[in-house]
């Protein structure tokens, strides 16, 4: 089950909705500050011209990017688009395991046979088996924070070019990691596909506004398949102003370490030590995981469970009554 499921498990527990505590999400829950949409946004067709391909531009260093509705739905053209014209027994794909689990679904959806690695075992399994194609992984990783060598990622992506393949990466957490170097160039080579989204760092998960980069080829065929105004005129109008608001990103940055560093100090504190996080999250190993999330959810409070490895992703409660609270459940669990 993917975090942010409240309705959900407000009717499995009893719990009214607006008595919970999420934190199953991690996406920032000091999200950049909405203003009002003018009324002609609502009311006009999004247009090319309105200044948020400028504005990515300049966000990510790179023209070679396309506005689509969440990357969520790049990830689920991205199997047909990438093997177009091979068939798919014959390609195999590298799957980061564990991971975001929808990029593994939209793989196998699509026929291909899929090859579960770990951050481990990755190297070897790419040197062992040539007839491994494409490579996806996400950069922090979802959910252990594991963040991958910018040499080995660009080591990688050669090897999978000489086999005709690619290298995905979803990028999705690492707005707000600005010292990791992201693989978007400013100009997109062949075989590299890189993911974004406005939904984690700046906390507009409901906006439905990600970026693909990558080849202007690519990205024309992903066009196409998505069709006309595929990102709403808000979407586009909203984006780009949090694109452009340099002060707050700033800002938010340094409280989000902040705040990270106070929750794996607090999760330590009552013997769930980290063992992987980033600034919008942390990630525990136990085998009680499903119980402790259980326990949690009785008391109104949602965190992320995961069955492969046991394990409980916690991410950043908001205001100082959110904090006691959480902190009040665990040292009485």
């Amino acid at each position: 089950m993917h975090g942010g499921r409240l309705r959900q498990a407000a009717q499995t527990y009893g719990i009214a909705l607006e008595q919970w505590l999420d934190l199953s999400t991690g996406i920032n829950p000091q999200g950049w500050p909405v203003p009002s949409v003018p009324a002609e946004v609502w009311q006009r067709l999004p247009e090319a011209e309105d200044g948020l391909q400028q504005a990515m531009a300049a966000y990510y260093a790179s023209p070679d990017g396309l506005a689509v509705p969440g990357s969520q739905a790049a990830i689920q053209c991205l199997p047909q688009l990438l093997f177009a014209d091979e068939t798919p027994a014959a390609v195999r794909v590298a799957l980061l395991t564990p991971a975001y689990t929808e990029h593994a679904r939209a793989w196998q959806s699509a026929g291909f046979d899929g090859v579960a690695v770990t951050a481990e075992n990755l190297e070897q399994c790419l040197q062992d088996d040539p007839q491994i194609r494409a490579l996806v992984l996400v950069q922090p990783n979802n959910p252990t924070g594991v963040l991958f060598v910018h040499a080995d990622l660009q080591r990688w992506h050669h090897l999978l070019l000489a086999r005709k393949g690619w290298l995905v990466v979803d990028e999705a957490f690492l707005d707000a990691l600005p010292q990791a170097n992201s693989m978007i160039q400013p100009r997109m080579p062949p075989g590299l596909v890189v993911l974004r989204s406005l939904g984690k760092f700046f906390g507009l998960a409901g906006l439905r506004l990600g970026f693909v980069f990558a080849e202007t080829s690519l990205l024309q065929q992903l066009q196409r398949r998505l069709g006309p105004w595929a990102v709403s005129h808000p979407a586009r109008y909203l984006g780009r102003l949090a694109l452009l608001d340099h002060q707050w990103q700033q800002t938010a940055r340094l409280r989000l370490q902040q705040d990270s560093q106070r929750l794996a100090e607090l999760l330590q504190s009552v013997h769930l030590p980290p063992v992987g996080g980033t600034p919008l999250f942390q990630w525990i190993l136990t085998p009680q995981a499903t119980a402790l999330a259980d326990l949690l959810a009785q008391q109104g409070i949602l965190v992320r469970s995961f069955e492969h490895p046991p394990s409980l992703r916690f991410g950043l409660p908001h205001t100082d009554a959110e904090w006691q609270r959480l902190e009040q459940a665990l040292q009485g669990r």
